[in-house]
């Protein structure tokens, strides 16, 4: 059994650790924490989301709460529900980028954001001591539907960016929403904003036409359709929408560190204020911040310790280089409907096309690896690396990050999977993947 239990949530194999009553359990342990009050419950289009759902809501009534219900939604959508609805919590039922039989559990606390470290120790402790609040048979929770569960999502996005202006442009936009939670509202988002979408993956199901990731190799045909269509831009979601990737007029991806830096430039241009990412996040925000006057600070990796650090030093824009922006202004969680909003509207108010405004960008070649470790290894993988680089500075806390002056290796274990990753920056591709490569290298030899 396969079970991967942390304080960021759940995610398992449906059948193999993903079963009704642990999942019944763990969102009694979310309703005893919320002591019983309204919790919003919604879910990406995966083909185990409807079994999920019903042992998270009988687990849910079971303890008192109160269910809105907003079905198929986006996990940032979740987020900005709770405070939308003045909400005790939530849960996204979602496994993000792992497989199809995938699926897992995700808990938001009452300011719309994911479970923070000490309600996520809470969390685990409840589900170990099974000292869960169950209420009596008159004081059973109930379930409410929504009708329009993306309604306050968009009035959010909206009210950050100039609309009308988008909506001169008259943008072509072909979609990548892979099957996923995207599907249900993306389309409609974009053609609000007065674009003419071309949607690929529009039929929420879950059953996903490619790796459900969105990096460069698993996007080949969404760039191909961007050339054959003549887009201005094309987008892709990660099965939740919590993601984006972006690939030009051109066909040439982008990438996910660039949603962010892109976001980081349209909003720093208007506005200054603190810019928080992780450390596993490019230079190139910490660059664009600078340009601006601006502060800078980076976290642990992990949505929550982002969060934590944007609201101590009360963050302007914050987030992760996997595609991920985080706007305070409509909610703490990373959020792809934002990330769209902000690059339409760099290019309504730049004038030209995505690859002119990128080419203003400034330039680091990142790469992303991984490397399947049990937690136990994590610590000789990180030894390993400290003996060899013995010239770098190191950085302990969250793995090991070492620095040199022109380029930076990072290890350290997933949250939500049995790996280590390995990540490389450099002013190049070759000695990104270089240095990435020899890094995995030494890892290696050491574990074996």
């Amino acid at each position: 059994m396969q079970r991967i239990l942390s304080i960021s949530g759940l995610r398992a194999v449906a059948g193999e650790g993903l079963d009704p009553d642990f999942l019944c359990q763990f969102a009694a342990a979310v309703g005893t924490i919320a002591k019983g009050g309204s919790i919003v419950v919604s879910r990406d289009g995966r083909s185990s989301g409807e079994m999920v759902k019903h042992a998270v809501l009988s687990g849910l009534m079971a303890t008192g709460c109160r269910v809105i219900d907003a079905g198929i939604a986006t996990t940032p959508t979740c987020g900005v529900l709770v405070t939308h609805h003045k909400a005790a919590g939530g849960i996204q039922i979602t496994a993000s980028h792992n497989p199809v039989p995938w699926n897992g559990l995700k808990p938001f606390n009452a300011q719309g954001s994911v479970y923070n470290r000490e309600e996520g120790q809470q969390l685990l402790s409840l589900l170990e001591s099974g000292k869960f609040s169950y209420v009596t048979y008159d004081q059973i929770g109930t379930v409410e539907l929504l009708e329009d569960p993306a309604g306050p999502h968009f009035e959010r996005v909206f009210s950050l960016v100039d609309v009308e202006a988008i909506r001169q442009q008259r943008f072509k936009v072909v979609l990548d929403c892979n099957h996923g939670s995207g599907a249900v509202s993306t389309p409609q988002l974009l053609e609000q904003l007065g674009c003419e979408v071309i949607v690929m993956g529009g039929t929420p199901d879950g059953q996903f036409a490619h790796t459900p990731e969105p990096l460069a190799e698993n996007l080949t045909t969404l760039s191909e359709r961007v050339r054959k269509e003549g887009a201005d831009v094309g987008f892709a979601q990660d099965p939740d929408a919590d993601r984006l990737a972006i690939v030009d007029e051109h066909g040439n991806y982008i990438g996910e560190e660039l949603t962010l830096a892109l976001a980081v430039d349209y909003v720093l241009e208007r506005n200054q204020g603190p810019v928080v990412v992780n450390g596993s996040t490019s230079r190139v925000t910490a660059d664009l911040a600078a340009k601006y006057g601006c502060e800078f600070h980076r976290s642990h990796v992990g949505e929550a310790n982002v969060v934590a650090k944007m609201k101590a030093c009360n963050a302007l824009i914050g987030g992760e280089g996997n595609g991920g922006v985080i706007e305070p202004q409509v909610g703490f969680v990373r959020d792809s409907f934002v990330s769209m909003a902000y690059v339409l509207a760099g290019l309504s108010r730049k004038g030209g096309s995505l690859s002119e405004w990128v080419e203003t960008i400034p330039k680091y070649a990142i790469v992303k690896s991984k490397l399947t470790c049990p937690q136990e290894a994590v610590g000789k993988a990180c030894e390993a690396l400290r003996e060899h680089y013995q010239d770098a500075t190191a950085t302990e806390g969250d793995g090991l990050r070492l620095d040199w002056n022109d380029r930076w290796v990072q290890v350290r274990a997933s949250n939500t999977e049995p790996i280590i990753r390995v990540i490389a920056e450099a002013p190049e591709n070759d000695q990104a993947t270089a240095l990435c490569e020899e890094a995995k290298e030494i890892i290696s030899r050491k574990l074996s």
